[in-house]
């Protein structure tokens, strides 16, 4: 049989699976080289939020090119880099004023707890180090950010050389982790952060880590209303830092400027990421307060840290140009709007009886997939429910982001789903029909 994978010199994430050669991208649709068309329905890595093509972002690059594409942050600003921030601070939550830039996710994952940490130091409470995580939780692919993450699948074979960090219980509504139902929850899931601080001691530690709604490892949990705000207060009261990472649900995906402002919490650093650049750069960013920034400031004078694209002029160029392209076009807005006509449809998908859970918050949703609809038991891994579903969606032209280990660390299928906020009601009801052809086609080998 001839070997179907790539053969060149790449060093392919997967190297036993082939890939078609993307050429072109316009709008919510990407071209391979064959002309075949595909929905991005998952916006790549839930990262191309305003569509693909954008002429005006086109021309923010070319622009800064024939000004300057680089020069060390160590060495000089630029007038991109410190409008850029203007802008940010401008979507975030009051309070948060200073803006660090890095160029992934992962990055700046790291910063925000190497930030902490600092800040730790310099107020004079050496003390405290410890960075509380959850477990169903997904903060980058370095060993820091990985030993942040909670899942199991992703740590396992890196697990020597990770750090330990304590980890809390999930907000995880449908699978919950006191077995309580939503009528008798008093977001117990929150209190456990209480506890993980007591245990470990309140002297050291530094900083709790959240993402608002947990994406890659579970497909869009969206927490209860109350949830962040006990979060907030447990912080207050250990003096505790609280950093949410919005890489996925930050710039308008859930509806929001940022996510936890759905909750009217102010965190005091957030992660910022692929939405910020849309894919047209490598942009991340830690937006924090003030405080944190004064105390650096006045105690060692500088942050031990730093990357060499940081602040690059090109990206925040680019950058720039995509949030006055989400500002114009009312992409924020337009994300809660359509967020629900999303849900809406894919609720016609409850008709399959390996669909256990639709959830979400503006165009950030997920479809749990479940071997007993009754007890809610995941399917057997091997099965690889959520690849095949995947790759299904994928031959009839829409891209979707299949993800596992959600219900235990190993076992729990779901699909995120994520499109550009451009997306029309036209468009979603194709991604829904070409996902509910899936589902049912994967159903049905299965015996259902």
């Amino acid at each position: 049989m001839a070997d179907k994978t790539n053969a060149d010199h790449v060093f392919y994430r997967n190297p036993r699976k082939f890939y078609p050669t993307a050429e072109r991208g316009k709008g919510i649709y990407i071209y391979d080289s064959e002309g075949k068309e595909y929905i991005d329905g998952s916006s790549g890595a839930v990262v191309v939020s305003i569509g693909h093509g954008v002429k005006e972002i086109q021309d923010a690059m070319i622009k800064q090119a024939e000004l300057i594409s680089f020069c060390h942050g160590s060495q000089f600003t630029t007038d991109k880099a410190i409008g850029l921030a203007d802008k940010i601070c401008a979507l975030a939550p009051p309070g948060l004023e200073r803006v660090y830039y890095n160029s992934g996710g992962s990055e700046a994952v790291e910063t925000a707890i190497k930030m902490a940490r600092q800040y730790q130091v310099d107020r004079g409470v050496p003390s405290k180090f410890k960075v509380i995580s959850r477990w169903t939780s997904y903060h980058g692919n370095t060993l820091g950010a990985l030993a942040l993450g909670g899942h199991t699948g992703r740590r396992k074979y890196y697990q020597p050389m990770i750090m330990h960090t304590p980890h809390i219980v999930p907000c995880y509504c449908y699978r919950c982790p006191f077995d309580l139902k939503p009528e008798a929850c008093q977001v117990e899931c929150a209190e456990d952060l209480e506890k993980m601080i007591l245990y470990e001691g309140p002297d050291s530690v530094s900083a709790f880590i959240a993402e608002p709604a947990v994406g890659a490892t579970a497909g869009a949990l969206v927490p209860k209303d109350g949830y962040f705000q006990k979060i907030r207060e447990i912080c207050d009261r250990y003096d505790v830092l609280l950093i949410v990472d919005e890489v996925m649900t930050g710039i308008g995906r859930m509806g929001k400027n940022f996510a936890i402002m759905h909750w009217n919490v102010i965190p005091d650093m957030i992660i910022a990421g692929k939405g910020l650049g849309s894919g047209y750069t490598p942009i991340n960013a830690v937006i924090t307060t003030e405080r944190v920034h004064g105390a650096i400031k006045e105690g060692n004078g500088a942050f031990v840290h730093g990357h060499t694209y940081s602040q690059n002029p090109c990206s925040c160029a680019i950058a720039s140009a995509v949030l006055d392209y989400v500002r114009d076009n009312d992409l924020v807005n337009r994300s809660a709007q359509m967020g629900i006509y999303l849900l809406d449809k894919l609720k016609e998908l409850n008709k399959h009886s390996i669909v256990g859970d639709i959830r979400g918050l503006g165009l950030f949703a997920g479809v749990e997939l479940v071997k007993d609809r009754e007890t809610r038991e995941p399917f057997d891994p091997k099965a690889k429910i959520n690849t095949r579903i995947g790759n299904r969606t994928f031959e009839k032209g829409l891209i979707c982001y299949p993800g596992g280990g959600g219900a235990d660390g190993i076992r729990g299928d779901h699909i995120l789903l994520a499109p550009p906020l451009t997306i029309t009601e036209e468009e979603t009801d194709k991604l829904v029909r070409i996902l509910d052809e899936s589902i049912g086609e994967v159903a049905k080998e299965e015996g259902y």
